[in-house]
């Protein structure tokens, strides 16, 4: 099938992938008095006297907004918010069928990063979530922080943090059919922009023995020009032995290349360099770095990329939906390192000991285990970090 041709002829068809449709059925003068007015001030009032309510008494508690302003769309780069609207549309399909979590898009035009944080924080009452989408590095960081700081409820930066958390559960796994350690490892992440510097601040957090950072310009060193304000800090944390240079001299007897970046800038010859049996995520979609059939010549033992038409694909769809699912259960106030640590660890467990081979290290997406299983753990992360409002039965824990 030409994939892209047909989406188009859907898409047309399709006139749009979400709508809204009414939860209650307003067909009588009574019906219509209780969901209106008069009687639609009762709840008004009991909201008016305590905020807390509009979750029990409105569809807050399950909304997401899905919010983008089109400067980085699919690999697309900025195309602007219309363009960028069937993503977001389709972010909200993903959403409802993985987690029955309603979405709903936002395309902002603006550029400005004031102008997007003030816009969101002022509609953040209506949601009981925010889910960015598709923002340039390095701005998406600066909004991301900024509404962490104003809203009260969680705003999560997906391309960043859903990327981190499914390439960390990949990462256990291979570790494991690979016989190493985390904290033994030599891991390369090529791609310094919004997910590759997610990424490597998720694993340290794992206890990743030595992390590598690479970009246009060469290793993230202490000290190098030309860094924004995320990369500068990473540059503290990693590259230990101040190795200088670009991508050929990082990956040189690592154990793990993380690709977020370009496609085809990889060779069998740059895998064969690395140690034996190594680790190869090549996730730049639709093309990776290097196909997967190039990476097992020049010697590598597991291989994920971002495409379904290969073995373990490192997909967002397992790690976002089930995040927000388990927030909005206990109406968490913000989604946590501890959260993101749990997430990952659920989704690496659902492939067994006896399962895991080179070609599965990760669940399938339309897994149905996996929407629940990150749910409970993100849950129950947020009651230990004392960030949830609820409890999982629904009783209150402010």
């Amino acid at each position: 099938m030409d994939f892209r041709a047909e989406a188009l002829k859907k898409h047309y068809e399709w006139n749009g992938k979400i709508e809204i449709t009414p939860r209650v059925r307003v067909s009588d003068r009574e019906s219509l008095s209780l969901a209106y007015t008069p009687g639609v001030a009762e709840p008004c009032m009991a909201i008016h006297a305590d905020v807390e309510k509009s979750y029990e008494l409105t569809r807050r508690s399950n909304l997401v907004a899905v919010v983008t302003d089109g400067t980085a769309v699919l690999g697309l780069g900025d195309i602007g918010p219309e363009a960028g609207m069937p993503v977001m549309e389709g972010k909200c399909v993903l959403f409802k069928e993985f987690a029955d979590v309603d979405a709903f898009p936002l395309c902002i035009r603006s550029k400005d990063v004031d102008e997007i944080v003030r816009t969101v924080y002022l509609l953040s009452g209506s949601f009981g979530g925010v889910n960015l989408e598709d923002i340039a590095a390095p701005r998406c960081f600066e909004i991301e922080r900024r509404l962490q700081e104003l809203c009260d409820i969680p705003v999560f930066h997906d391309d960043q943090h859903g990327t981190a958390v499914v390439v960390a559960a990949a990462l256990l796994n291979a570790l494991k059919v690979t016989g190493r350690r985390m904290e033994d490892i030599t891991c390369v992440i090529n791609g310094a922009g919004s997910a590759g510097c997610a990424i490597a601040r998720h694993l340290l957090r794992f206890g990743v023995g030595e992390l590598i950072l690479v970009d246009l310009q060469g290793t993230l060193v202490e000290g190098r020009k030309g860094m924004n304000q995320a990369q500068e800090a990473l540059s503290r944390m990693t590259n230990r032995r101040r190795l200088i240079g670009g991508l050929r001299e990082a990956m040189t007897g690592a154990d793990v290349f993380i690709g977020v970046s370009a496609p085809n800038i990889v060779t069998a010859e740059m895998i064969g360099c690395m140690k034996r049996d190594p680790i190869v995520f090549p996730m730049a979609n639709p093309t990776p770095e290097i196909l997967p059939e190039e990476a097992f010549r020049g010697g590598a033992k597991v291989v994920g990329t971002g495409r379904s038409d290969y073995d373990n694909q490192i997909n967002n769809v397992l790690a976002f939906p089930g995040i927000f699912r388990g927030a909005l259960d206990v109406r968490a106030r913000e989604i946590n390192e501890e959260m993101k640590l749990a997430a990952s660890y659920a989704i690496a467990s659902l492939v067994s000991e006896s399962e895991l081979s080179p070609a599965y290290i990760l669940p399938h997406a339309f897994d149905k285990r996996v929407g629940r299983a990150v749910a409970r753990a993100v849950a129950e992360a947020a009651m230990r970090s004392g960030v949830a409002r609820v409890g999982l039965s629904g009783e209150s824990v402010r």
